[in-house]
């Protein structure tokens, strides 16, 4: 197996401080957190960020300034959220490939995403993809329903992505495919060979898929975009605390951690993030 490749996704769209009051919210506090979660295992940040009023935003310049603050004192990889939030236009959503991270999110599929409707429609799907293969950007393929995994191999086939690709399987989203072992195994199982996958449980899904994740020989993500808790009713104090018990899983499980140039080796990416 290669080494195990830990995401940590430190802050979301969605998650407040009424949830987890330890959630990082401005850029500094964001970077000092992903910086912490490097030293202990995690090789790559799954980036959202927030605005001063702590809303979620997709200001480039917002983005800029985090992505920054971690680079200056870090070189683990940075991926910036595409997502963002339902309510963004896809103009919005876009605008952290602009600053040529070296990786950024593609979700390939519309999904119902609790009460509300995280829309993707083809045209933007392709649109995104483009858009990162002319910035120089690795897409991350973001699974929340199996179809979406035949949206993205459309795209290889209408030659704007190519093979091997690296997928997100995000699992136990209310509206989505949910955290079962057997739905793992059926979206493992439906990748063409040599592509990359990582895991993320939401909620309660987090633990046991990440050890699922382990022992498959895929990869994990963690943090507080998805899971806020560390056991059952009781409040995670940090992103590094969910990257921590992953890596100590992995060593009993004997299976190493990769380090953020072993990660660009195993994915294939090109070299720390040019500055914009």
């Amino acid at each position: 197996m290669d080494k195990l490749i830990i995401t940590v996704a430190l802050v979301g769209a969605e998650t407040s401080r009424k949830e987890n009051p330890n959630l990082p919210l401005t850029p500094r506090e964001i970077a000092d957190e992903a910086i912490h979660c490097a030293e202990k295992g995690a090789s790559i940040i799954h980036l959202h960020v927030r605005d001063k009023e702590g809303n979620a935003t997709q200001s480039k310049s917002i983005f800029k300034e985090t992505m920054d603050l971690i680079k200056k004192d870090s070189n683990v990889i940075i991926q910036t959220s595409t997502g963002g939030a339902s309510w963004m236009t896809a103009e919005e959503r876009l605008q952290p490939v602009e600053l040529r991270p070296e990786m950024a999110t593609l979700t390939t599929g519309t999904v119902n995403f609790g009460e509300e409707i995280f829309s993707n429609s083809m045209l933007n799907i392709e649109t995104f993809a483009q858009a990162m293969v002319e910035q120089g950007v690795k897409p991350e393929i973001e699974v929340f329903e199996v179809g979406m995994v035949n949206n993205a191999l459309q795209l290889v086939k209408k030659g704007i992505l190519q093979l091997p690709l690296h997928f997100d399987f995000v699992m136990g989203v209310p509206g989505g495919i949910t955290g079962e072992p057997r739905n793992l195994l059926y979206l493992v199982e439906s990748l063409p060979p040599g592509c990359t996958w990582t895991v993320a449980g939401i909620g309660r899904s987090e633990l046991p898929l990440a050890t699922m994740g382990i022992v498959m020989g895929g990869h994990v993500r963690v943090g507080f975009e998805d899971n806020v808790y560390y056991t059952k009713g009781v409040l995670a104090d940090s992103n590094a605390q969910l990257v921590e018990r992953v890596v100590r899983i992995a060593g009993e499980l004997g299976r190493g951690i990769a380090t953020p140039d072993q990660a660009r080796e195993i994915l294939g990416l090109h070299g720390r993030s040019r500055a914009v």
